[in-house]
Formats: C-alpha cells, structure tokens, sequence
C-alpha cells in the first residue's frame, strides 16, 4: 500500500527483455538507505518488487500483464520515474490509499500554466471515467491528485509547483500517456451495488448512507 506522495525520481539505467516481462534496473541512491530486496516499490504508480539491490538503486520484474496495463512497456534506458517505497503502519497517510495496481492509462490532453501551478487535462477511457467524482482522487504515475473538474471522460487537476518540480510531471508534454489508478472506494461501491454503474445516482447513495 502506497499514498500517492512521491519520494524521488530515479533513472532506469537498463531494459533487460525476458520471455513474458522485462527486468529494470533503476537507479535511485535516496532509497539505498533502508530498501531491501522483496521490498515493494511504486515505479510510476505500479507496484513492483525489488529483486535485488545494486550499488546506486535495484532491480525489479514487471511481468506481461503488467506492461500490458501500463506505460511501463515504452521506458527505456535514461527513462526518468516516479518512486515510493511502501507505507509504514504508523505513517501519516499524506496522499490517499493507493495500492500500486494500474487500472490502465490515460492521455495527458493539455498542460496549462497558471502562474501558481498548472493545470492538468486528461482523457480516460470509459472504464475509468465512471469512478470520477469531482473532490475524488485519483493517482497519475503514482501521484495523489484531486480531481478538480470532470467533464464526461476528460477530467483536469491541479498540480502545484512543489510536486510538478519533484516527480516526473516536470517533462510532461500533450499527447503523453501516464499511468492511472482510480479511488479504491468507488470500486468498492461499484461491487457492493451488483458491478452496475449505471445505477449509480446521488439520490441513491444518499438513500445507502453515503
């Protein structure tokens, strides 16, 4: 379990290719000071175990299901990546609950300057948009957001300068795809009320408690 808070941004320094995955190995000395191999770690929102230690970061496996669901399939060496180590029981909870399993990816449609930070547009797919909520959160490439617009399935959010600056949003351009996981409640609810989204109303989850 993660919190969406970034730690640092590390450098993939080699792609290895395996028959149902690939192997990176990411340099990131920040994290050498309590990481340890089967440690979990979120590379640009996905979980991913640490295979082994190297002298400047470690190594980790991302299997076939996993590049298929996320953008971890296009890095490439001098790849830049958003990391966070696992959450501590006892840890203040920064961000949000974020479990580092990609629900799939988004494109980053425009980019706006505000002066005190940017704005940030994205497109979802249909199967994401349905559990965008307006205040809700949402994990781009591993960063806790709020959503603060969402407009069928274009949804903004506002990014300010101390996390555009820290993670790798500070390369971001128009056109790019990122990696989204959405609000594990909402999944929830989905469950609880029979999978059926479309059933979803304000009135309705009043009447449940909500």
């Amino acid at each position: 379990m993660f919190t969406g808070l970034i730690e640092t941004v590390g450098t993939v320094r080699r792609v290895g290719h395996l028959p149902d995955g690939r192997c990176f190995t990411i340099d990131s000395p920040m994290l050498l000071d309590d990481l340890k191999p089967d440690d979990s770690v979120a590379v640009n929102g996905v979980c991913l175990t640490a295979t082994q230690l190297t002298p400047s970061g470690f190594e980790a496996v991302a299997v076939g299901e996993t590049l298929e669901k996320s953008t971890l399939g296009a890095l490439r060496a001098g790849s830049r990546v958003n990391l966070e180590r696992a959450l501590k029981l006892g840890d203040r909870l920064g961000g949000h609950l974020v479990q580092g399993h990609v629900d799939g990816s988004g494109q980053i449609v425009n980019i706006l300057s505000t002066g005190t930070g940017y704005w940030l547009d994205l497109a979802l797919p249909a199967s994401l948009s349905r559990y965008a909520i307006a205040k809700g959160s949402i994990t781009i490439n591993g960063i806790s957001l709020t959503l603060a617009e969402v407009t069928g399935e274009s949804v903004r959010v506002a990014v300010i300068p101390y996390t555009w600056t820290h993670t790798v949003l500070q390369w971001a351009r128009p056109g790019d795809n990122v990696n989204i996981e959405m609000d594990i409640i909402g999944k929830y609810i989905e469950k609880l009320l029979g999978g059926k989204p479309s059933g979803l109303s304000l009135e309705k989850l009043q009447n449940l408690g909500f």
